[in-house]
């Protein structure tokens, strides 16, 4: 067996406004994107409040994995209920339907995406970060045009989850959320 260098080269980064971008009232930090792995893998340091979560959704074609910096979420996969907090990791394997709710005043965590790519979308639908901090003001998922969303997140092979599919693969959710489904801001055609 031959050993060959890799192509790609030792880097550090760490927050910053360069690396950083503001997306649905969330500050992304891009850690190491697929150009710098690559493809491998995508990390993602996130700055989260309450009401910034994504709807339920499912990843065809990576895993994930959370690791909690500082706050607290309990993530919903399938028919379970995570509570993770500072110092914890949770894997959310692919075609699991999954979604979080930030349960403390802001959450910082790391997302893991194997194998890379889903940061190009993130990247296209953001604007840059003009401080290191949470954005105030800016669109969430529950406040922006849902329809573009949808369709450059299934352009990445993550399709969100109507009401109706919700409340039959998540049903701990709606629970959670003391909301009935038709109020949930999933899909347009459900608003």
């Amino acid at each position: 067996m031959q050993n060959t260098l890799s192509p790609l080269i030792a880097y550090k980064r760490r927050p910053s406004l360069d690396s950083s971008k503001s997306y649905m009232g969330v500050l992304l930090t891009f850690l190491a994107e697929s150009k710098d792995t690559g493809g491998g893998f995508t990390l993602i340091e996130g700055y989260l409040r309450p009401g910034t979560e994504p709807p339920p959704h499912v990843h065809e074609r990576e895993d994930e994995l959370f690791y909690v910096l500082e706050g607290e979420m309990d993530v919903y996969v399938g028919n379970e209920v995570f509570n993770i907090g500072t110092g914890e990791s949770l894997f959310l394997p692919k075609l699991k339907p999954h979604t979080f709710i930030v349960r403390s005043p802001q959450l910082r965590n790391l997302a893991l995406f194997v194998p890379g790519g889903l940061e190009g979308c993130f990247r296209a639908r953001s604007s840059p970060a003009e401080k290191l901090e949470l954005p105030t003001g800016a669109a969430t998922y529950s406040t922006s045009n849902f329809e573009p969303v949808i369709r450059a997140f299934e352009k990445y092979g993550v399709r969100f989850l109507s009401p109706d599919e919700v409340a039959e693969q998540m049903p701990l959710y709606f629970a959670a959320l003391n909301e009935k489904p038709k109020k949930m801001h999933l899909d347009p055609q459900f608003s």
